[in-house]
């Protein structure tokens, strides 16, 4: 007697949990889980399902995680490219000390539609302000997100955002209260930029991440400056600095890591932290030794850091990473396979679990794992023919190839429908604002 499922997807190519490409399988999904992943004969004899979908001309894989990004700089598009530095404190952190709560929303909803349609499942957002309002809107879409509050205690922050230890804090401590553990939903503690944050900030935030069992965030050696500030006033580098406070752990998610030296990369190593990197915002301010990173087994994802660095899919950051790896490590070293598609998926899907404490749980089409996948429709142009097809998604496929989205088992996109937001109306409310 065949086993009854929520729903089979039919005679269609997955991606394998080792990044090679398998054909006529079907996949089984029950209560959110993937329950099988078998060849499509097998299927039919074996399950049943209330919805049957033909996945014939298509490939499905493990949705995208994107492991940086900034809900609160959704509306900064176009503002930053080629702007001189510090972009931070003269151009973003400006317009962020003038989000609301009306802003915040739209850009949580533009947010999501973007990575709806390009094919991200799951997110880490480093932090903003009015966070309830994102965390709405997440809640609505279904997408499988981690958010946090920008949380600094500096005293030169502009008046609107300025804040103490206790009270930044706080406000995170509200958001995980009424989120954490809601839908899709986590929430993290943040340090938003190390040298604007106290000492009493950074334990404070530590302690709280700690007694909840959840992860601290923060951007770490992304400019010379930060790194500088450190060795001036506390004569260590960063991580060191950290070190010394008792704050790292496998808890511990670093942004960026473009400026790491052998004893960091040790510590990373030490203390299992995860790390992210951005390519496409990285490329402004240095190239991260990513592969000396893998070769520790340091579990490193990818980030977009934000729409303001030139939008939120994941494809265009796996291609700018994988040219920006072989120009400057390939190259010298006469390797051309320095970062293969393969290791560059992976580091977008399972290393993307790490990155939202789901090892064993989400990244990867197997039996037991969260049901959050994508698929790509294979039958055009530019995807045919398609003689290796773990290189092509690498090389070929872009945001507007993703054709449906589930996640945790339900539809989030359907035949390039977004299911759970009002798109047109999203839209129609940024033109007539004129944002």
């Amino acid at each position: 007697m065949p086993q009854t499922c929520d729903l089979i997807i039919t005679n269609t190519s997955v991606l394998h949990e080792d990044m090679t490409v398998l054909s006529h399988q079907s996949i089984a999904i029950e209560n959110g889980r993937i329950l099988a992943v078998l060849p499509h004969e097998e299927a039919k004899e074996h399950f049943c399902a209330k919805e049957t979908v033909d996945g014939s001309d298509k490939l499905w894989m493990p949705g995208l995680t994107d492991g940086h990004m900034h809900t609160g700089q959704q509306l900064l598009k176009g503002k930053i490219l080629d702007e001189l530095p510090m972009i931070w404190t003269r151009i973003m952190l400006p317009f962020e000390s003038t989000l609301t709560p009306k802003k915040m929303r739209l850009s949580a909803q533009l947010a999501a539609l973007e990575m709806i349609h390009s094919g991200t499942t799951s997110f880490v957002d480093a932090g903003s302000y009015f966070m309830e309002e994102a965390a709405e809107i997440y809640l609505q879409s279904g997408l499988r997100g981690a958010l946090s509050y920008s949380t600094m205690d500096a005293a030169n922050l502009p008046p609107s955002i300025r804040d103490t230890a206790k009270s930044a804090v706080s406000r995170t401590d509200a958001l995980f209260d009424s989120f954490h553990g809601k839908g899709n939903l986590k929430v993290y503690y943040s340090l938003r930029s190390l040298i604007s944050c106290s000492k009493e900030l950074m334990l404070l935030a530590h302690a709280h991440a700690t007694e909840k069992n959840t992860f601290l965030q923060a951007h770490m050696n992304e400019y010379p400056n930060e790194i500088n500030f450190f060795l001036e006033h506390e004569q260590l580098r960063p991580f060191a600095y950290l070190e010394s406070l008792g704050l790292l752990s496998e808890r511990f998610l670093a942004a960026h890591c473009l400026l790491l030296s052998a004893e960091e990369m040790a510590l990373l190593k030490q203390y299992h932290v995860k790390a992210v990197h951005c390519p496409f915002s990285n490329c402004g301010k240095g190239v991260p030794d990513t592969p000396s990173l893998l070769e520790l087994g340091i579990p490193v994802g990818l980030g977009s850091d934000g729409t303001a660095h030139g939008g939120l899919s994941l494809w265009n950051e796996m291609k700018i990473f994988r040219s920006v790896m072989n120009a400057t490590y390939g190259v010298s070293r006469a390797n051309p396979r320095i970062m293969p598609a393969a290791t560059i998926l992976k580091m977008a899907t399972q290393n993307g679990a790490a990155l939202l404490g789901e090892e064993g749980q989400l990244g990867t089409l197997k039996a037991g794992y969260r049901a959050d996948l994508i698929s790509i429709h294979l039958r055009q142009a530019h995807l045919l023919p398609a003689s290796n097809l773990t290189n092509l998604l690498l090389e070929s496929v872009t945001a507007h190839d993703i054709h449906d989205m589930i996640v945790q088992g339900k539809w989030i996109m359907k035949d390039k429908q977004v299911l759970t937001l009002d798109e047109e109306k999203i839209l129609s409310e940024v033109y007539r604002n004129n944002y």
